[in-house]
């Protein structure tokens, strides 16, 4: 299976997500904040990306019987890399938007069907900006992107801290002509 296929499966995705910032959590505990998501089909998504190294098992619990594990998301192999990327075509990468944006309109329901939602006080944006820039340009902007979230990544919960969701999609306009 490629990585966009691991990676990018709607299902998938969505276990990727509530892992991300969330230290370890067991089975159990994402069934409860991915409801949606039947068991049978939880537990085998599980497996396929704790297969592909994608997650990996950090403890495990002996809990009536059974074994309880407990997950992390492996960040190094939770990318779809450049060379991922350039194999895939023009369709996949729809799919693969797709997948993402569903799962980025999942996470904002779930967000305002809470009982303490406050988008204001919460400090919810949503935006777009437009940037002129070279490639090497371009290139650095991302890397400055990364560094300032990896800079923050390692951050515990706790402390009055508040898990946050930043979703990033950078897409090309048309050339056009350029200003002055």
């Amino acid at each position: 299976m490629s990585t966009a296929n691991l990676l990018l499966h709607p299902v998938r995705l969505r276990i990727l997500q509530t892992l991300l910032g969330s230290g370890h959590l067991t089975t159990a505990q994402l069934r409860v904040r991915l409801p949606e998501i039947a068991p049978a089909t939880m537990y085998r998504h599980i497996a396929t990306l704790t297969r592909a190294g994608v997650l990996e098992v950090v403890s495990e619990r002996r809990v009536r019987g059974a074994v309880e594990r407990s997950y992390q998301v492996r960040q190094e192999m939770a990318v779809v890399g450049q060379d991922a990327r350039k194999a895939m075509t023009l369709e996949d990468h729809r799919q693969a938007f797709a997948a993402f944006s569903g799962a980025l309109l999942a996470d904002f329901d779930r967000y305002l069907a809470r009982d303490d939602a406050d988008p204001a006080a919460d400090g919810v944006a949503y935006r777009q900006g437009a940037v002129w820039l070279t490639e090497e340009e371009f290139a650095e902007l991302v890397t400055e992107i990364q560094a300032l979230v990896a800079a923050r990544s390692d951050r515990a919960p706790g402390d009055g801290r508040t898990r946050h969701l930043l979703s990033l999609a950078v897409v090309p306009d048309e050339p056009g002509e350029q200003p002055g």
